[in-house]
C-alpha cells in the first residue's frame, strides 16, 4: 500500500508523533487519493516523492511546526526539504517535496508538467472541498474511509484555516476562507453530507 522505502516510513513516523488524529487520516488519505487517482488515468509519478509530500503536506499546521510568519504550506514545505536531505536525497530531490507541498495551494497543475503537485492538488481539493467526485467511486471511498475515518476532520480542518486567515491575511488559507471554503467542507460528500 505505502512505498517501502526508509523515506516514507520516515515520514509515516513523523505524522503519526506530530499530527493530531483527524490529520494524520487526511494526509494518509491524500497520498491514496491521489495515487488512486494517477493510477486510474496512466499518470507515471515517483511514489516515493508522492508519498513523503503527501503526508508531510500539512506539518505546518501542526503546533509543532506552526510558523507565525510563512503560510503553513510554505513552512511545511520548509520542514520537507530538511526532511528529505536528513532521509539521504540529494537537495534537489528534497526541493521537490518543498515545491510539491508548495504548489498543492496554487493553481492547477498540469500533469505533463509536474504530477506529483497535480495528484495532490487533487487528492486534497477532494478531500477538503469534495471536487472531482466522479473520480473517486463509492466502493474506493468506502474502503479508505472504512481504514482511515474522518474523524471530525471538516471542523479541525476549517478551524486551521480560519486561525491560519486571522495571523496570516495574505495567505492562500485566508484567500481560501474568504472564497467560503466552509460552504465547500459541509457540501464535500465526504463529510457524510450531500453537496447542497
Amino acid at each position: 500500500m505505502f512505498p517501502e522505502t526508509p523515506a516514507a516510513a520516515a515520514a509515516l513516523s513523523v505524522v503519526t508523533r506530530f499530527c493530531p488524529p483527524a490529520l494524520f487520516n487526511h494526509c494518509v488519505r491524500s497520498y491514496l487519493w491521489g495515487a488512486m487517482y494517477g493510477t486510474a488515468h496512466g499518470i507515471a509519478f515517483d511514489d516515493e516523492l508522492y508519498h513523503v509530500s503527501a503526508l508531510l503536506h500539512d506539518i505546518g499546521l501542526t503546533e509543532a511546526f506552526d510558523s507565525h510568519r510563512l503560510p503553513f504550506e510554505e513552512a511545511g514545505g520548509q520542514l520537507a526539504w530538511v526532511f528529505g536531505v536528513a532521509a539521504g536525497w540529494p537537495a534537489e530531490r528534497a526541493a521537490r517535496a518543498t515545491e510539491i507541498i508548495v504548489l498543492h495551494m496554487r493553481d492547477d497543475v498540469s500533469p505533463a508538467a509536474d504530477p506529483e503537485s497535480h495528484l495532490l492538488q487533487v487528492a486534497t481539493s477532494w478531500e477538503v472541498a469534495g471536487r472531482r467526485p466522479e473520480e473517486f467511486p463509492p466502493d474506493a471511498r468506502a474502503e479508505v474511509l472504512a481504514r482511515y475515518p474522518r474523524l471530525g476532520f471538516g471542523a479541525e480542518f476549517l478551524a486551521c484555516f480560519e486561525d491560519q486567515a486571522r495571523r496570516k491575511p495574505d495567505s492562500a488559507a485566508a484567500a481560501s476562507v474568504r472564497s467560503d471554503v466552509a460552504g465547500r467542507i459541509a457540501a464535500n460528500p465526504l463529510e457524510g453530507r450531500p453537496p447542497a
